[in-house]
């Protein structure tokens, strides 16, 4: 199995990132970490684990760009990344793989996620759901990036992370390998996601909307679409609702348990 992390200035987090992918209970562990050039002590940080990990800090072009590059040097079967401000919960790698090896038709498989903050408090939950790809297409529905893993050969067939994509370039290769491949919801806590100011999704979440709505549309979604106005009525006016208006809204939008909702991703 192969982890890669893309960093970029995560100084204040990456330690608990790396040592919660190191101390996982799984020996056969490829650990890649891809940073653009960091300039807050991440590189000292990197020093200090190198016999444990590969890493190498360079200018890129952004997050895919990193992942890319990351996973064109795995030596794994199974594959994930995981970002330089997020953690796995004990565990979580020897969970995966069990799925793997009893279900060989599996290309993608995922868990549940639980939401931080800057100083590890619990915040709740990412949406715990099967997947289904009509609503990730339709609805926008998002699997968990940070407990999501998949077989190297569902990457050979689909293809590597766009590059062009600097937002939602995890939701989109995800869609293209739950179009080839069976796809298994683990109902299990792989990963903490931690939600902070400066993460991209929080700092630039007009971007991510627009990115994630274009990639729905690049799969089918169109105008003639409920789904497509739905989205579009969360986005720009759910603030603006009454409470009981906009809870209405995230249940038929199956985000009802969705965190992100009040004021990211």
């Amino acid at each position: 199995m192969t982890i890669v992390t893309p960093s970029l200035n995560q100084g204040e987090f990456i330690e608990e990132t790396i040592r919660s992918v190191l101390l996982q209970d799984y020996a056969e562990l490829d650990y890649i970490v891809v940073d653009g050039g960091s300039h807050d002590g991440t590189v000292d940080i990197l020093r200090r684990y190198e016999r444990w990990l590969f890493w190498l800090s360079e200018p890129d072009g952004g997050q895919s760009e990193a992942i890319n590059k990351g996973l064109r040097m795995a030596t794994g079967e199974i594959l994930a990344y995981l970002n330089s401000d997020d953690t796995y919960c004990p565990g979580c790698v020897s969970a995966i793989a069990t799925v793997f090896e009893s279900r060989r038709a599996v290309g993608l498989a995922y868990g549940d996620c639980q939401v931080i903050d800057e100083q590890g408090r619990e915040l709740g939950y990412l949406p715990r759901h099967g997947f289904s790809l009509k609503r990730m297409i339709e609805r926008g529905e998002f699997l968990p990036q940070q407990a999501v893993f998949w077989r190297r050969g569902a990457m050979e067939k689909v293809g590597p992370f766009d590059e062009s994509l600097h937002y939602a370039m995890d939701f989109e290769f995800f869609i293209r390998v739950g179009r080839a491949f069976p796809v298994e919801y683990v109902p299990t806590l792989l990963a903490r996601f931690r939600m902070h100011s400066s993460s991209k999704t929080t700092s630039q979440s007009e971007k991510h909307w627009r990115e994630v709505l274009a990639v729905s549309q690049r799969y089918g979604l169109n105008p003639w679409n409920h789904w497509y106005w739905l989205r579009r009525l969360r986005h720009w006016g759910l603030r603006g609702l009454p409470e009981p208006l906009q809870m209405w809204v995230r249940r038929t939008l199956g985000r009802a348990q969705d965190p992100v909702l009040y004021g990211r991703r």
